[in-house]
């Protein structure tokens, strides 16, 4: 210790010291701390000053007290520092994997409550039916049995209707929207995209060179059918991507005569149509059909994935096409993805039980708890400078500034007090939503979410003022 023994500034010098001390490599689970005395003998300062540096942490949140036991605290990595890089998706990845981080930034719906034991039972239960020298080759394009189911799930009518040869199953929604991407020769094509639309996609645009053209959501969910014709019209559109039900991350759902117009406009241009369903079944109240049934289903591709629902353990995304079949296939062949026929089998055997059927009403349900907790809390405590995007479904809440702030400001405030958030610049490409944030609405007690409220209301009341001109251009 270089300060003097009794020093006023002998305390940050324990602080420092326990801080590196609880984010050791290494420390997992909880940390016991020295207690006391034996810290006022190691760094040779009194127990008063020792008191006072636990105090700190005790305050922060990284260290509590358990009674006659002494003090506890959860290791945590360091964060990625502010200047690292510019690239602020790499920034939210890298903390979201820091220990001790609370990540807020993330979409994950069937966290709180995932089929993992039931599809891990039914995939136990399969390997004794079928021992791997009774398995089959692993197929391509996905095990027949969950082509098929998926093909008879999306199928409505005789006229939107759809064959197992129609499906095809990757080992992630990144590599299925890749190989859609080299199949349908979008580099340097035009796409029309909603907006706010999910990261993933846009960046696989981007570095795809695809031209994207955002077309913002209107406040309730709408889609402006007048600027959609503009483009039509005047650009050559390859295809356009929207949401099947419920657009994510803003929460909405397009209002049925909106839905309808759009799907009129489709048809009348012919232009194609890549529908996401990714959260088609988290909207809360599902009215009217889903816009895949409007439109011209030989102009239709429509893409998905499994873990929204049932979790980590079902990490496959597929993709539906009457059209382009033997360039899709040989794409999947040339991926050569390496799915357990077994796991899908499974998938497909949760879904034909009625077990995920069952399972939705419970997850929405408890999804919309949670988003009310938050959004209730929000509303009662910072209500005058966060307004909320109602949701209508989903494990996210999309929430805009009411002044106009530097939103890197509030991002770096939480992220140095192991708060991650995910800034609304990271669904657009042309610097849209930039006084928004998406908020996971996973949970927490009640005194988590307190204390997480209060940090949010800090860090956007002490943030700098942003250009009012700039935040005019921003506010879709």
């Amino acid at each position: 210790m270089s300060e003097p023994r009794e020093s006023d500034f002998a305390y940050q010098a324990v602080y420092r010291y326990l801080t590196q001390l609880i984010s050791e490599p290494g420390n997992q689970g909880a940390i016991r701390l020295p207690s006391l005395r034996q810290l006022a003998e190691r760094l040779n300062v009194s127990i008063s000053t020792i008191q006072y540096a636990y105090a700190l942490l005790e305050k922060e949140g990284r260290v509590y007290s358990v009674a006659k036991s002494g003090y506890f605290a959860q290791p945590t990595s360091s964060v990625m520092p502010p200047g690292r890089g510019d690239d602020l998706l790499e920034t939210v990845y890298v903390n979201a994997r820091c220990t001790g981080m609370q990540v807020l930034s993330a979409d994950e719906p069937a966290s709180i409550q995932p089929l993992d034991r039931p599809l891990l039972m039914l995939e136990r239960e399969l390997l004794r039916q079928y021992p791997r020298h009774l398995q089959t080759p692993a197929q391509p394009c996905g095990e027949l049995e969950l082509r098929t189911l998926l093909a008879a799930r999306y199928t409505s009518s005789a006229a939107h209707c759809w064959h197992a040869e129609d499906v095809y199953i990757g080992a992630d929604l990144r590599g299925v929207l890749e190989i859609l991407i080299a199949v349908l020769e979008l580099r340097h094509a035009t796409v029309v995209i909603e907006s706010p639309c999910d990261w993933m996609i846009l960046r696989l645009f981007q570095s795809a060179e695809v031209q994207v053209i955002e077309l913002p959501l209107q406040p309730d969910g709408a889609f402006d059918p007048q600027k959609l014709q503009r483009l039509l019209e005047n650009e050559r559109v390859r295809l356009i991507l929207l949401s099947s039900r419920l657009n994510m991350p803003h929460g909405s759902c397009i209002p049925p005569a909106n839905r309808e117009a759009i799907a009129h406009l489709l048809l009348s241009h012919g232009t194609w149509l890549l529908e996401n369903d990714c959260h088609g079944d988290l909207l809360d109240d599902a009215i009217g059909e889903p816009l895949r049934e409007l439109v011209d289903p030989d102009r239709l591709l429509v893409f998905s994935m499994f873990e929204k629902i049932i979790g980590v353990e079902a990490p496959y995304g597929f993709v539906l096409s009457r059209q382009w079949r033997a360039d899709l296939q040989r794409h999947f062949l040339l991926r050569s993805f390496r799915l357990s026929p077994i796991r899908q089998k499974a998938i497909a055997r949760l879904y034909a039980s009625g077990r995920v059927d069952q399972h939705l009403p419970m997850l929405k349900h408890l999804l919309r708890e949670r988003r009310t907790q938050w959004i209730d809390l929000i509303r009662e405590r910072l209500g005058d400078i966060l307004h909320v995007i109602e949701p209508e479904g989903g494990a996210t809440i999309w929430l805009h500034s009411a002044r106009p702030v530097v939103m890197d400001a509030v991002f770096q405030r939480l992220l140095k007090q192991h708060v991650l958030i995910a800034p609304g610049e990271l669904f657009s490409l042309r610097g849209l939503h930039a006084q928004h944030m998406r908020l996971s609405a996973i949970g927490g007690t009640e005194h988590e979410l307190l204390r997480l409220v209060g940090l949010l209301g800090d860090a956007l009341r002490l943030a700098p003022r942003t250009d009012a001109r700039k935040h005019s251009a921003c506010t879709q």
